[in-house]
């Protein structure tokens, strides 16, 4: 007898430096709404489309920014117990650049905002963030097991 398994959500997120400033985008819309993140979003993998090929899609349809050189620094595992609809599980690769073109811009998704790495709106963030961004900021390979029972309860890291 065949074991059913949950479908996995494949994801990225980039990150754009410029010096000693990340860019975050304010969720304006759907998952995470009202958030600061990184650029980031679904995976055409029925298209075809690899996964650094997503993010940059996704950098440039949400900041207008064409990152180059993206560098995958890690990979996100999110878990919640809570139904989000067809995915229970995402698998988030992380990517940073400091090398792009193009004008920053407000899509309809994400409101664009410099921040100091010392000033990052922790607060208003996915309450994971405090703890692996700080890992990524010192330049460091990671990979974390996030369990929520929702978008805003963090169960464990």
């Amino acid at each position: 007898q065949k074991k059913l398994t949950a479908m996995v959500l494949l994801l990225t997120l980039v990150f754009v430096f410029k010096d000693g400033e990340v860019l975050l985008g304010l969720k304006k819309r759907g998952f995470g709404q009202g958030l600061w993140n990184g650029f980031g979003g679904k995976v055409n993998v029925t298209e075809g489309e690899s996964i650094v090929e997503g993010a940059a899609r996704e950098l440039q349809e949400e900041s207008g920014l064409i990152g180059k050189n993206l560098e995958k620094v890690g990979i996100l595992d999110f878990h919640f117990e809570k139904d989000l609809g067809k995915y229970k599980d995402l698998e988030i690769h992380v990517f940073k650049t400091s090398t792009f073109e193009g004008e920053i811009i407000e899509s309809e998704e994400m409101l664009p905002q410099w921040y100091k790495i010392s000033e990052i709106p922790y607060k208003d963030m996915w309450p994971d963030d405090i703890h692996w961004y700080p890992v990524m900021f010192a330049g460091k390979l990671f990979r974390a097991d996030i369990r929520f029972s929702d978008e805003k309860t963090m169960l464990s890291h």
